[in-house]
């Protein structure tokens, strides 16, 4: 796979959210700005087939076009249930900018591994790089927090077992599976203070302050999972067209309301032949996986 010589960089506003009420309008000029300033990368590296051995049987999953294709995974905060439900194959995606929570994820245990919290500048430049989803934000922490091996290291405490940071400054270009960001977010939504093999993982203060984050998303990013939300959520978007092909991941990434319940859902998907096609295919999944969890 060859890779362009200058750091990997998506449109700083591009990955904006729309409001419902103001769909139709915000949507053209985000399309319109990610024409003409995306930056995009080559051709995929080849992802592992087959199913999970969670994937749930769902009836009536989406259906996809061309090459495009979509995995949702679904777990309920308020259930018994420690793994999630997974709908599609659980195979490897790029990450694109959902990779911004978990550099900020790192970048928070390392400092407290440290003994302190994050420096004035890290957090300016944490607070642009999740809300506005900043790639020069993004860059800067990724360099901190020591590329793709630092983020590794810090997943294996995490519990994440199936992604792979990208090479040298490509963060984007990181890649993971839908059950691996179901195991990302447990470790910002939910409670344990204990990581793998026993160290520490991201204290209260750690975990509260990507939840508020999380929940200030510019107001052009709210679409994706939040799309399957009775009320509240928090989320982070991504999306990258692929120069070769041409075609789009998109992903989103987030806990959601529904009723009572509280739900972490991850869905990843690639071969879109739009952004805006990637971002449909997107709701959809999250709001048929979400139906499917609820009538289970």
């Amino acid at each position: 796979m060859a890779y362009p010589s200058t750091p990997l960089s998506y449109p700083r506003n591009a990955e904006g959210r729309r409001p419902r009420g103001r769909r139709a309008a915000v949507w053209g000029g985000v399309l319109a700005a990610a024409a003409a300033t995306v930056f995009s990368v080559g051709t995929p590296a080849p992802a592992a087939t087959g199913a999970h051995p969670d994937v749930a049987a769902a009836p009536g999953w989406v259906k996809t076009q061309g090459k495009a294709r979509v995995t949702a995974a679904v777990l309920d905060l308020d259930g018994s249930g420690r793994k999630p439900l997974v709908y599609g194959a659980d195979v490897r995606y790029d990450t694109a900018s959902i990779i911004k929570v978990d550099i900020l994820a790192t970048a928070l245990l390392q400092a407290q591994d440290a003994g302190h919290g994050l420096t004035a500048e890290q957090r300016a430049e944490a607070e642009v790089m999740i809300e506005r989803s900043d790639n020069t934000a993004a860059n800067a922490l990724w360099r901190q927090i020591g590329l793709a091996p630092g983020l590794e290291a810090a997943n294996k405490r995490l519990g994440l077992t199936s992604t792979h940071g990208g090479p040298g400054a490509k963060w984007g270009l990181t890649r993971t599976t839908a059950s691996d960001q179901i195991r990302l977010l447990r470790a910002v939504f939910g409670t344990g203070t204990v990581a793998q093999g026993g160290s520490k993982a991201l204290d209260q203060a750690s975990r509260t302050y990507i939840r508020t984050l999380m929940n200030r998303i510019a107001g052009e990013q709210a679409w994706g999972v939040s799309a399957a939300a009775d009320s509240g959520w928090a989320l982070k978007n991504g999306w990258l067209q692929r120069a070769t092909t041409g075609l789009w991941d998109v992903n989103s990434v987030g806990r959601i309301a529904v009723g009572k319940h509280h739900y972490l859902v991850a869905v990843l998907s690639d071969g879109n032949t739009s952004m805006k096609d990637g971002v449909a295919l997107v709701e959809r999944a999250a709001r048929t996986a979400i139906a499917s969890a609820t009538a289970g």
